[in-house]
């Protein structure tokens, strides 16, 4: 009979404590326009359970950076506080998405929170690529180089127009899709307004350097954008993609492509408003719920009419991270979030989605000050105007006036509170 000295010892396995994850009936991944939107419609519907993942504490409405970079506009008149827009009864949960398990239905955020869910709806924006082009970091430190993409950068970019005193005006715009296409474009008029005012146009060259491959996407939009451009004397490259900023030399390269060959190609300048590459975010790239090649690759998937993500039934998507084939406008959004909540409802019942997106956006784009094109259309590019009795093809100052004024109360009082 052996002794327990005799038996060699078996160490117990550490216990490791995993957290039973929250469950929540909708969780919804993004707190900005769509997701608030969305959150704000389910609320108005009688839908209880509703938890936004958002990391942000402040809320910015975004359309109006356009303005304040042409000092039109407050920049303090477009962030509030985030809390102030999280609908009654709604779990916030502060925090970054890190992972999407559609299968385990659950998320994992990067504080190391499970959150488990009946429904999904992933609306978490588009992120901005700034470190794509090489050296855009260093010059956006310099008084020559700004971007309306930024919240602190865009009343930095006033201060570069106000400045400029004639020379070479770059405005860029990269290959990627971004919010707002029209935005690249509409501080470049308004700089352009700014310089024939200041009769400082005859001693300046406005370029606007595109990797696409016309002003607008849409006709006959783009008809009479090809009109501003031909007034105000702008110089236009098409098929020109920013890939470095040299900003000791104030130079910018092109990568450039043509009949097969791509060529580098230089351009100095005196003032450049940079439009950076942009994309879904990194964890939204690698979840099961996008696109891993081809066109749409990190883009995630949504049915272009219902919302519904094609491979798992209840999971929606929409905003700048899906894969929706229109502008990633809060226009879109305000289009997509009631067709959301009304086929998310009809699954959460056991029924089929049967509302439809047709795939609306608008672009409200200034071509000065005073003057704005309304540009609105739907998945057929045709133009698709919502104000009755207007002629939204021209440019127009109470078009000016909807966008500096009336768009933003729409947004904070009626569109993020589910009434619009």
């Amino acid at each position: 009979m052996s002794s327990s000295q005799d038996s060699p010892r078996v160490e117990s396995p550490p216990v490791t404590h995993v957290p039973t994850p929250e469950r929540h009936r909708v969780l919804i991944i993004g707190g900005g326009t769509a997701g608030i939107t969305v959150a704000a419609r389910l609320r108005r519907k009688g839908v209880h359970g509703v938890a936004i993942i958002e990391p942000s504490a402040q809320h910015y409405y975004q359309p109006l950076w356009t303005l304040v970079g042409a000092g039109a506009a407050d920049i303090a008149r477009t962030v509030r506080p985030e809390a102030d827009y999280i609908p009654k009864g709604t779990r916030w949960i502060q925090d970054w998405a890190e992972e999407i398990d559609p299968v385990g239905q659950q998320v994992r955020t990067r504080g190391g929170l499970r959150v488990a869910y009946d429904f999904l709806v992933v609306a978490p924006g588009i992120q901005l690529d700034w470190d794509k082009v090489a050296g855009l970091r260093e010059a956006l430190e310099t008084p020559y180089v700004s971007s309306n993409y930024g919240f602190n950068l865009a009343p930095k970019t006033w201060e570069m127009i106000r400045a400029f005193r004639g020379g070479t005006a770059l405005f860029t715009n990269p290959g990627t899709p971004v919010k707002c296409a029209g935005a690249p474009q509409k501080i470049m008029y308004l700089a352009a307004d700014h310089l024939r005012r200041t009769g400082l146009a005859a001693r300046s060259h406005v370029v606007f350097v595109s990797a696409g491959k016309a002003i607008f996407g849409v006709q006959p939009f783009a008809q009479i954008l090809e009109g501003v451009v031909k007034r105000y004397g702008i110089e236009t490259r098409f098929g020109h993609n920013l890939v470095e900023v040299r900003p000791g030399q104030r130079e910018a390269v092109f990568a450039v492509t043509g009949e097969g060959q791509q060529e580098r190609v230089t351009l100095g300048y005196d003032m450049m408003h940079v439009t950076p590459p942009q994309s879904a975010p990194d964890f939204i790239k690698a979840s099961p719920l996008a696109h891993h090649e081809g066109p749409n690759a990190g883009w995630v998937k949504a049915h272009k009419y219902t919302l519904q993500h094609p491979d798992y039934p209840n999971v929606f998507a929409l905003g700048d991270a899906s894969d929706l084939p229109t502008s990633r406008t809060g226009a879109a959004v305000r289009a997509q979030a009631p067709v959301l909540v009304e086929n998310l409802c009809a699954v959460m019942e056991g029924k089929a989605p049967t509302a439809r997106y047709n795939g609306y956006a608008s672009c409200p784009v200034a071509t000065g000050y005073g003057k704005l094109l309304l540009a609105e259309f739907d998945y057929e590019g045709k133009p698709a105007p919502s104000i009755p009795l207007i002629n939204t093809l021209e440019e127009r100052y109470d078009m000016w006036l909807l966008k500096k004024y009336g768009l933003p109360a729409m947004y904070w009082n009626l569109m993020l509170r589910g009434r619009a």
